[in-house]
């Protein structure tokens, strides 16, 4: 998960340089005012979103899978839980009923 974050984060600041040279070269139109920074900075995650979708598709399945394979490790231990406590339930249940 730690490298699909990484790798989308390099997307970024790939775009957000290529952007910040386009407009400092002017071939793309500055932000008005003082806001250069916030357009540029748009404008790149406007780009890198798609660019990220399509390049990091199998680290993204990657991620994908090991996220699912926890929380199905986490609802295995939650119905071994639940079980447990049951199975002592009954067992008390039993005792109280015998005694």
């Amino acid at each position: 998960m730690l490298r699909y974050t990484l790798k989308r984060l390099a997307i970024f600041v790939v775009c957000f340089l290529a952007v910040w040279g386009l407009t400092y070269a002017g071939i793309v139109p500055r932000g008005l005012g003082g806001s250069n920074f916030l357009w540029v900075a748009l404008l790149a995650l406007v780009i890198s979103a798609p660019i990220s979708f399509v390049v990091l598709r199998r680290e993204r399945d990657r991620a994908s899978e090991h996220v699912v394979a926890r929380v199905d490790r986490a609802k295995a231990n939650l119905e071994r839980s639940r079980s447990q406590e049951d199975a002592a339930d009954d067992a008390m249940r039993a005792q109280r009923g015998l005694g």
